[in-house]
């Protein structure tokens, strides 16, 4: 017998090409460094589009730890919420990259969980400045996505919002293998 909850859970997961900071889910993620005072690459658009607010807001959290998450408000985003987690600086593959990789987005999904949303929105974590090979870090993301989803009702929408037309056709590879997993 097949488990069709995993199959449930990709049905759930959307993959599109576009910014993060303009996407209508209830909440967004936001690919924070440890200090969560903002950075470069989509954590730096993130806050030059929520406003100087959210940099205060980040200044009480007290930085947070690799493959973890903390939440604020969404500020000036459409979102009503971001989630901060920090994915891993690439170092070869040898130093608990996958584990802390699959922890930021567990941890995040924990978070939009407990906020009760029903969709999230995910830009590639570790990909840019970090150096996380992309088509491994897309196989990361879609089965800690999967394996969280399968388990759970909410949230019952998750976009892989990409960057680039690459990202995107990595992350629906990544989909489309595990999809070939549920295929009877």
């Amino acid at each position: 017998m097949v488990d069709v909850s995993g199959l449930h859970a990709l049905e759930r997961i959307r993959i599109e090409v576009g910014d993060i900071t303009r996407h209508e889910a209830e909440a967004i993620v936001n690919a924070a460094n440890n200090s969560l005072l903002g950075g470069g690459g989509v954590d730096g658009a993130i806050h030059r589009a929520a406003g100087p607010a959210l940099l205060e807001e980040c200044a009480t959290l007290g930085g947070c730890p690799t493959g973890e998450a903390k939440v604020t408000r969404g500020h000036n985003l459409q979102a009503a919420w971001i989630i901060h987690t920090v994915g891993p600086i690439w170092r070869g593959g040898k130093a608990g990259e996958e584990e802390l990789l699959a922890g930021a987005y567990a941890s995040s999904l924990r978070e939009a969980e407990r906020l009760g949303v029903a969709s999230v929105a995910f830009p590639a974590i570790s990909t840019g400045v970090y150096g996380y090979p992309k088509a491994e870090a897309a196989t990361v993301a879609v089965g800690s996505i999967v394996a969280f989803l399968s388990g759970h009702d909410k949230p019952t929408r998750v976009y892989c919002v990409c960057f680039s037309e690459e990202s995107a056709a990595l992350h629906a590879r990544a989909l489309q293998k595990l999809k070939g997993n549920f295929e009877i």
